[in-house]
């Protein structure tokens, strides 16, 4: 039986509701591993344990994926004494090579007879004895992390870190408009770690291109579900309403009004999935279409819903690295036919109105083009 220490840290500094945000953290950790059988997670005092037979390495893999988990620990237990912790230490580091290594001792149970400091002092000599290393508290090249707790004493040999922030579910559900680019899958990553679960919503213009930005997404959408689990694609058709959109509206205008027409579809599907925020990948600047001006005549049609935007301060190449850290940087980079690339003017208004939009999109049957949209799309779920 493999046994993970657990430590959240946002989470910690939750009061009078941190019993929710635990609860939710030990649901997800649940999901993550349900294709597993005998799978345990114990609540204990700032911490989790979870015990499971899963290979050290996969259950290390799926643990790294799961929001709220500031660091994991794989561990080892032995019984509330320093005889039986020293015979336990002795007995799993008499393979390993170091030389130097220090102690590092949390005492969660007070009732235990020894300070942290003590433990650190007992222990430490011990190991000195047995390795003949040094010990180096500043910069050492093995520790031995132990955490006592009124259950028995646990201790490891590395601390991995987590996702961090907030289990996904503890701040309800967003509607994730996801590209084959680079930005958007990094935004909704972003959201689930602030505890967001995510339904994707992806535009495509076939016939008209080709499917490979439908490809693209479905292949982010299976590596973003690893820290959401169960996760649901809408792909809309978006090729029909570009067109007539082409035919109506001034080429200067044609990409502002494209996504306030994606913004009241996906402003549709939030309401079948009861999401209470959109989510785009957004970035200050980096288009045409998302100055200062423009974001907000797109913004006006949520229909007061929030549209999220977690990228809208940071720079490409910060972007860029995070895309790269998840994952998803190989996946966005392929080529593909995306929506946007439909139609596109070459000089597209920077500075919008939104009473010069309004009355553009008047002329259109807007309604029933969504309708429509909303009628021939298609869903995908992971389970």
């Amino acid at each position: 039986m493999t046994k993970f220490i657990i430590h959240y840290g946002e989470i910690a500094l939750k009061k009078g509701n941190r019993r929710f945000f635990v609860n939710k953290l030990i649901e997800n950790i649940k999901l993550a591993f349900s294709d597993v059988s005998g799978v345990s997670v114990e609540n204990l005092p700032g911490r989790l344990l979870v015990k499971t037979e899963t290979r050290i390495l996969d259950a290390g893999e799926i643990l790294s994926k799961i929001p709220g988990i500031a660091n994991f620990m794989p561990s080892f237990e032995a019984s509330a004494d320093m005889e039986a912790l020293g015979k336990e230490v002795l007995k799993e580091i008499k393979n390993k090579k170091f030389g130097s290594f220090r102690i590092s001792a949390r005492r969660a149970d007070k009732n235990f007879p020894l300070t942290s400091e003590d433990i650190n002092k007992e222990l430490g000599a011990l190991v000195e004895e047995k390795s003949k290393a040094a010990v180096d508290l500043e910069n050492p090249e093995f520790t031995v992390f132990v955490e006592v707790l009124r259950s028995g004493i646990f201790f490891g040999f590395e601390k991995i870190e987590g996702v961090g922030g907030l289990p996904v579910g503890a701040s309800g559900t967003a509607v994730s408009l996801l590209s084959g680019g680079i930005d958007s899958p990094v935004a909704s990553h972003m959201m689930m770690k602030r505890g967001c679960r995510l339904v994707f919503v992806h535009f495509h213009s076939h016939p008209y291109l080709d499917r490979s930005s439908q490809d693209k997404v479905l292949e982010l959408m299976k590596l973003l579900d690893v820290f959401q689990r169960k996760s649901r694609l809408y792909v809309v058709a978006f090729g029909d309403i570009q067109k007539q959109i082409v035919l109506t509206v001034p080429e200067d205008y044609r990409v502002i009004v494209y996504r306030r027409l994606m913004v009241k579809i996906a402003g549709t599907i939030a309401e079948k999935e009861k999401a209470g925020a959109l989510v785009t990948g957004e970035n200050l600047g980096q288009v045409a279409s998302q100055t200062m001006e423009n974001i907000a005549v797109i913004e006006n049609a949520s229909g007061g819903r929030p549209i999220f935007r977690p990228l809208l301060g940071m720079d490409k190449q910060e972007i860029i690295n995070r895309a790269k850290k998840i994952g998803t940087y190989d996946i966005s980079i392929l080529p593909d036919q995306d929506c946007c690339q439909l139609f596109t003017p070459k000089h597209p208004a920077t500075r919008s109105d939104i009473q010069i939009v309004e009355k553009m999109e008047s002329e259109l049957d807007a309604r029933k083009m969504i309708e429509k949209a909303l009628a021939e799309t298609e869903i995908k779920d992971i389970y």
